[in-house]
């Protein structure tokens, strides 16, 4: 009887090789970190106009990459759980430095700052 347990916690523990199925309509990574710079702005622009509704802004980069919002969260999930998320992430930084090469100096100043926050630009 144990042998038989023991089998069958072995063969649930190896047959389960991700904890996330990866979904049907994945976002690749390199348009995942394009959306994801594009949503890093549109954050920025609620510290200009505080108290405004900017979902609309979110709605606008989805529809302008042809993604919707149940494959962005979806793939969102399936990268964080996947541990991919911090490569995309690091992505998305290069892409917003090359917009603005004058962030570069800000964000050193800011992790100068503050050094309890992670940098993925160093």
């Amino acid at each position: 009887m144990k042998k038989i347990f023991c089998f069958l916690i072995f063969l649930v523990l190896f047959s389960c090789k991700e904890y996330l199925d990866r979904p049907k309509n994945l976002i690749d990574k390199d348009t995942m970190a394009e959306v994801m710079a594009e949503m890093a702005i549109n954050d920025q622009v609620s510290f200009m106009y505080q108290g405004k509704n900017l979902e609309s802004g979110t709605r606008f980069i989805l529809k302008n990459y042809n993604i919707k919002a149940d494959d962005f969260v979806e793939s969102y999930k399936y990268y964080v759980v996947s541990q991919k998320m911090k490569g995309i992430i690091e992505d998305a930084q290069k892409i917003l430095l090359e917009k603005d090469p004058k962030a570069e100096k800000h964000v050193q100043d800011k992790l100068k700052s503050n050094q309890n926050v992670p940098s993925f630009a160093r």
